[in-house]
C-alpha cells in the first residue's frame, strides 16, 4: 500500500512540475516573460481560458500532493510506539540524595 501512494505521490509531483512550467511568466515589469502574444482567432481555448484552467490544475494537483504527503507520513509512523522524550530523560537523571547539599569548610 505504502508503495502505491508513493508512487501516486511521485506521478503527481512529476506532473506539478509539468504544470507550473507550462504556465506563463508575469515577470513583464522586468521586460521579459512572455510579450504582447495571445491567441489567435477561433482557437479552441483563449489566453486567459488556458491561464485559468493551469491554474486550477495547479491547485488540485497540489492539494492531492499535500494530501498524498500527510498519507505518507501517517503510514510511516503507524507501526512505531509513542515515546515521549520526557519520560527518557526522567529515566536517565540520577536521583537526588536524601538531603540539601551542606557546603564543605
Amino acid at each position: 500500500m505504502e508503495t502505491l501512494v508513493l508512487t501516486v505521490h511521485i506521478l503527481i509531483a512529476l506532473a506539478l512540475i509539468g504544470v507550473v512550467l507550462l504556465q506563463r511568466s508575469e515577470g513583464g515589469g522586468l521586460g521579459i516573460g512572455g510579450g504582447g502574444g495571445g491567441g489567435a482567432g477561433g482557437g479552441f481555448m483563449t489566453a486567459r481560458g488556458t491561464a485559468n484552467l493551469l491554474t486550477r490544475v495547479t491547485a488540485i494537483l497540489a492539494a492531492c500532493f499535500f494530501a498524498t504527503s500527510l498519507v505518507l507520513a501517517i503510514m510511516a509512523g503507524a507501526g512505531r510506539e509513542s515515546v515521549s522524550i520526557i519520560d527518557e530523560v526522567i529515566n536517565e537523571t540520577p536521583a537526588p540524595s536524601s538531603g540539601p547539599a551542606v557546603p564543605s569548610d
